[in-house]
């Protein structure tokens, strides 16, 4: 049973509650950050309060987040669950402000979730084997920068994948790869460059993104941030994703068609090893 945390109190998971009119569950009108736990410390927490603060603005959120007392509260939730290695969720929805209604009120007070999930982050098989991907269109809201809860779309496709046998799906946009149901997409050219889509509102700021760039840069590995369009992806000597969850996971099929050799690539493993390596050197 485990301890979590919901508007000011630490409960067991089976005693929390939030109301039937929270916004988040009406209107998808709640934003949320996933944290990485090792060993029982966190992952580029600054980085993801800082996304989260940035998320929080975009939609107008009057609630201002307490960077101080959230890392009080992840703290304590690693350790009343004893998380190792695992991962911290933080959901901040608008709230209730009474009956069902489309208005947004600005006096609405928030509602603020937190609750751990233990997993093996480092010994991940689908990082050894890589992941077998197929390709979807894009047809969410123009405002996947935001981390919002609105997260039905790439469910659907995670699932369809899953039931071709495939791991995950990628979308692409006018003939461009965005990126993943929950993740960055990269592809590593026959001249070994990195290639990942630039920032736009068209996908995730990723976090972990972020960090593997500059790891690429301490390696000194070229990268471009540019559109790619599937067909590069299918003649790439490398594929792989970022996440908060995932790190750097490699990628080995696409559309049934074998990325390189069909094995993790070194470019995609050695990056995996570098963040890794430095993130639980700075974890707080």
């Amino acid at each position: 049973m485990r301890t979590v945390y919901v508007n000011g109190d630490y409960l067991p998971e089976n005693e929390a509650k939030i109301s039937i009119f929270d916004r988040s569950f009406l209107f998808a009108d709640g934003v949320y950050e996933v944290t990485s736990v090792l060993d029982g410390k966190l992952i580029d927490f600054n980085g993801h309060m800082t996304r989260l603060a940035r998320s929080l603005s975009e939609l107008g959120f009057t609630y201002k987040a307490d960077i101080d007392e959230l890392l009080e509260i992840h703290r304590e939730l690693v350790k009343r669950n004893n998380i190792t290695e695992g991962l911290v969720y933080l959901q901040i929805s608008r709230g209730s402000a009474g009956d069902r209604d489309f208005a947004i009120k600005d006096d609405t007070p928030a509602t603020v979730v937190l609750f751990t999930q233990s997993k093996s982050l480092i010994k991940s098989p689908l990082a050894e084997r890589g992941q077998k991907i197929l390709t979807y269109p894009d047809v969410r809201w123009r405002r996947s920068d935001i981390k919002t809860v609105q997260l039905l779309y790439a469910s659907l496709l995670k699932t369809e994948a899953a039931a071709k046998g495939a791991d995950d799906a990628w979308m692409v946009l006018d003939g461009y790869v965005t990126e993943g149901s929950s993740n960055n997409a990269y592809i590593v050219t026959q001249d070994n460059v990195i290639v990942t889509r630039q920032l736009s509102n068209d996908i995730l700021h990723g976090i972990t993104r972020k960090a593997v760039l500059k790891c690429a840069e301490e390696l000194q590995l070229k990268v471009e941030e540019r559109l790619f369009t599937v067909d590069e992806v299918y003649a790439a000597k490398e594929a792989f994703s970022t996440s908060a969850s995932a790190f750097v996971c490699p990628v080995a099929e696409v559309d049934g068609k074998k990325i390189g050799d069909g094995t993790p690539g070194p470019i995609a493993k050695r990056l995996r090893e570098i963040y890794i390596e430095a993130n639980r050197a700075t974890a707080i």
